[in-house]
Order: structure tokens, then sequence, then C-alpha cells
């Protein structure tokens, strides 16, 4: 389980490093949609090169923070319902979850990417858009962000493995099983009770 937990941690560091730098493609795209907007109006001038390029950064941020979105906890929950349940069951459901649905669906989704991100770059296939983009780019991003998220749900099934079996505690931060959300309101309740 060591060299697992290893492997672990080592996809989570790829994931953070992925997911805190990937957010600059956001200041990115306001600055280009800012630009065009202004040449639109100022200048009667558009493109639509510039307006894919936002489109291609917003995708691009999107995909490859799926990954460092499901490690830091912040993917949608049904907080009424595991908020009531006990930690131990909360972690038995994320398990199952991982496996069950969400590994499946992460390794569906990559085999389906690669053909159509490769079929794209062979064909050098370009948007039917008037001075569109080429689009292979975007779509390895689709390829990408799955290969991250894939990485990224085996990583959580090891950690789940390891709290389950009481190898190691739930990292600091980043209690797996409650939303942050629901763990801020519980300290802020904590101190109010103190």
């Amino acid at each position: 389980m060591g060299s697992l937990l290893v492997l672990s941690r080592s996809i989570d560091r790829i994931n953070e490093f992925v997911g805190r730098n990937v957010g600059w493609l956001v200041l990115a795209a306001v600055l280009i949609s800012a630009g065009n907007a202004t040449t639109r109006k100022a200048f009667d001038l558009s493109s639509n090169a510039w307006l894919e390029v936002q489109w291609y950064l917003f995708g691009a941020v999107f995909m490859l923070a799926a990954g460092y979105t499901l490690r830091r906890n912040e993917h949608v929950r049904i907080d009424v319902l595991a908020g009531n349940l006990a930690k131990r069951t909360r972690d038995w459901i994320d398990l199952f979850g991982h496996i069950f649905f969400l590994l499946p669906l992460c390794i569906m989704m990559t085999y389906l990417a690669w053909p159509f991100f490769w079929r794209s770059f062979e064909s050098g296939e370009m948007s039917s858009n008037a001075g569109g983009l080429i689009i292979w780019p975007a779509k390895a991003t689709i390829l990408a962000g799955f290969i991250l998220l894939t990485a990224q749900a085996i990583s959580e099934i090891i950690k789940r493995i390891a709290v389950i079996r009481g190898l190691m505690e739930e990292e600091h931060g980043h209690d797996h099983s409650v939303p942050p959300q629901v763990e801020a309101a519980a300290e802020m309740k904590d101190g109010k009770d103190a």
C-alpha cells in the first residue's frame, strides 16, 4: 500500500500544479474578450479567431482543472444526505462512487477522446467559421482533462482505501467526506458553542 500512496501523492502534486496554473487562462480569456469587445464597438472590427480563442481558453480551464477540483473536494455533492452520515459511511460511499461510477466514466471518455483528437490532428481540422482556428488543440484539452481526472480518481480511490483501513489520516484541510462549505459551517458552529 505504501507504493500506492506514493503514486497517489505524485498524482495529487501533478493535479495541484496544473490546477493552480490553469487559472491564468481565465485572465487571458477575460483580456481577449475585453479587447475583442472594445475593437468591435470602437472600430467595428471583429474576428472569429479571437472568439474561438476565448472558447478554447474557457474549455481548457474547465477540462484541465477537473482533476484539481476532485482533489480539492469541490465537486457537487448532496450535502443534505452526506452531512447526516457517519464519516466511515461517507468514506465507503465515496469509494463505491469512485470505483463504480467516476473511474469507468473517466476511462470511457479517455478512450473515446483519443480518436476524436487524433482524427482532428491528422487531418488538420479547421473551424467552419470564416477566419476560425484549428480544432485539434481544443480536442487535445478534452483528452488531457480526462487523463488528469482519471489519474485523480485513482488517487482518491487509493486514499479512501488507506483511510478506511486506518493506514492514513484524512489529509489536513482536505476532508474529502465533507465539502469545504459544510466543514467551515461546522467550525463556525463549534466556535460559537465553545
